[in-house]
């Protein structure tokens, strides 16, 4: 029985992991379907997270899930109706991005200590502060959204290790690599987006 559940949760792992670097992969080409392949991915890992007792995460999963519709949306469409393009993060967005971390960290460590089980409130709340941020960031198409991914994955490697979810930190350790390569192509697709635009003036 204990054998069959954990041979459950790997297969889940597997799969989830499955859409989740399909979906990375797509942000990384600045694609938005994308947010299709997340959205499967956000489903499946919320249940393992379930099973593990990783709530912080679960909430996580949920806002992620709110942000790739958000995202999905802003990306297809902007505030003019027009596809939004890769824009570096003005003082405001910077200023939000680190009271949306600082705000998240607090609010989750006060849930997780008080009203969930866990035992890790601190290091999951880290966890989720910084990818709350970084998603925000994702679906308003900032580059910095690749730096906050990675401060969230850096940190979230050894928390699954310690939860025993190998599959899940081995995509993550996968997601801080294309995390960086995805900082590099969005640059790249950033200053060629300018050199049409100034040509074009």
């Amino acid at each position: 029985m204990i054998a069959d559940f954990f041979f459950n949760l790997t297969v889940f792992q597997v799969l989830g992991t499955s859409f989740g670097i399909v979906q990375v992969l797509l942000a990384r080409k600045n694609n938005i379907n994308n947010y299709l392949f997340g959205i499967i991915a956000i489903l499946i890992s919320i249940w393992v997270r379930y099973r593990s007792q990783l709530y912080g995460d679960i909430l996580l999963d949920l806002y992620y899930l709110a942000m790739s519709i958000y995202g999905w949306s802003y990306w297809k469409y902007g505030k003019k109706k027009n596809e939004t393009l890769i824009t570096y993060s003005s003082k405001r967005e910077h200023l939000a991005a680190i009271g949306i971390v600082l705000g998240c960290f607090m609010l989750m460590v006060l849930w997780l200590r008080f009203y969930t089980d866990s035992d890790v409130p601190y290091w999951d709340a880290t966890v989720s502060a910084f990818a709350w941020a970084g998603m925000w960031l994702m679906a308003k198409r900032k580059m910095e959204n690749w730096i906050y991914l990675n401060i969230s994955n850096v940190i979230a490697v050894p928390l699954l290790l310690y939860k025993e979810l190998y599959v899940y930190a081995g995509l993550t350790i996968f997601l801080f690599v294309v995390g960086v390569s995805g900082y590099i192509e969005w640059r790249k697709i950033f200053n060629n987006d300018e050199k049409e635009r100034n040509s074009a003036t």
